[in-house]
């Protein structure tokens, strides 16, 4: 992220949308822009945010399986044939 060029005034990109949707379309960079002086929103590109959720949904994914994991080593948790059981008899 370039500070210089990537974080404008709310009102400068309602006033230069076009250009500024096409460099970020361009450089894949978001735009942060303030209102008042201060950090107020990011505007993206659709498929850069779409590949920041991929990526966060896989972190979120294997976070869960070393978690798992983890509580399976210290012998947490309840072995699959007990907990089949189980939950068959409160259905």
């Amino acid at each position: 992220m370039d500070i210089t060029r990537d974080i404008s005034p709310l009102t400068e990109f309602k006033r230069d949308s076009a250009r500024m949707i096409a460099r970020m379309k361009e450089t894949g960079q978001p735009q942060i822009l303030t209102v008042n002086g201060k950090p107020s929103v990011v505007v993206m590109d659709a498929a850069v945010w779409q590949e920041m959720q991929d990526r966060l949904d896989h972190a979120e994914a294997i976070t869960g399986i070393r978690k798992g994991l983890a509580q399976a080593r210290a012998g947490e948790g309840v072995e699959a044939g007990r907990f089949f059981e189980q939950l068959a008899r409160t259905e």
